[in-house]
């Protein structure tokens, strides 16, 4: 099984992720892979660790079915101590000024875009 063991990282960051209805198998020298992310911020994060794995957009030594179980939203996001909606943009699509849209997504339990608090649950919405 040495497209599994090539593959291992992306497997253990299925586990970390909490990826539901999980299942690997091997055919025919090709690693299936299939599962359920929460969300598609997950679900690129395992993408990008197969595309980094095999060092290519489009590798021939696996085929992925990763379904998402809430497409509502990109991602959720519980703030951490030193946390701002400009840092949690930045992560999560590389650009801090769209802080607005997540203020946006969250005025039900947001007043001020430069107040939030550790342990708040924010929506990332889609883009």
């Amino acid at each position: 099984m040495a497209v599994k063991a090539k593959y291992q990282s992306v497997l253990d960051l299925g586990e970390k992720l909490n990826i539901q209805n999980g299942d690997v198998w091997e055919e025919n020298g090709i690693l299936k892979v299939k599962g359920t992310a929460a969300t598609q911020y997950e679900k690129n994060l395992i993408w990008d660790e197969i595309k980094a794995v095999a060092g290519t957009e489009s590798p021939e030594d696996i085929k992925a079915n990763i379904t998402v179980a809430d497409e509502s939203v990109y991602a959720k996001h519980t703030v951490k101590s030193g946390d701002t909606l400009g840092k949690i943009a930045k992560h999560y699509y590389g650009n801090a000024g769209k802080y607005t849209a997540i203020f946006e997504a969250n005025k039900d339990i947001l007043k001020n875009p430069d107040v939030i608090h550790p342990d708040q649950e924010l929506k990332i919405p889609n883009l």
